[in-house]
């Protein structure tokens, strides 16, 4: 099965102001459900059952405090130039967070044999585009200080991934509450 350990998207508010933005800017890209927003902390990609349950194990010992993340800013991935995902970005203070909360369950789980591939970077993916149009992602720039509001991170999981032709279908695996 295909893993990965995020935090979902939760306040209602932010994620209708998500869904506001998306409604009004389509840059000819496939918006990520409402449903689906999350951070994800770590891929792990494909995974047997049985290293599924060695994960779960290793996720319910981690321990952290519930701590806050102000959604700002629109940027893309690899560069505005030639975009392939346009992403929502956090404050200084709650992205440190997000990575320090991230580089915990990484060295968690190395003793697995699981190893990033990339450095993580704090953001929430809001589209994907299949073709490069110039014209249309550049607007992206004219939103590089937009707030989307604040996201009380309170809870990691594991989540399952099934990619079908009408996009991912995500499940919970197992959930870790912060400890305050």
């Amino acid at each position: 099965m295909r893993t990965f350990i995020a935090i979902e998207i939760s306040d209602i508010k932010v994620k209708d102001s998500i869904v506001k933005f998306q409604n009004e800017n389509h840059f000819d890209a496939k918006p990520i459900a409402s449903k689906n927003l999350h951070f994800t902390l770590q891929f792990l990609g494909e995974v047997s059952e049985d290293l599924s349950q060695k994960i779960i194990k290793i996720i319910r010992k981690i321990e952290f405090s519930s701590f806050d993340v102000y959604l700002n800013g629109v940027d893309a991935f690899p560069n505005i130039k030639f975009p392939k995902i346009i992403w929502i970005g956090t404050d200084m203070r709650g992205g440190n967070l997000l990575n320090k909360l991230s580089q915990k369950i990484q060295k968690m789980l190395e003793p697995l044999g699981f190893f990033p591939d990339k450095s993580f970077k704090p953001h929430i993916t809001i589209f994907r585009i299949k073709k490069n149009n110039r014209y249309k992602t550049k607007k992206v720039v004219n939103y590089k200080k937009m707030s989307f509001g604040i996201q009380k991170i309170s809870c990691i999981k594991l989540k399952k991934s099934e990619l079908t032709s009408k996009g991912p279908i995500y499940s919970d695996l197992v959930e870790v509450k912060a400890i305050k």
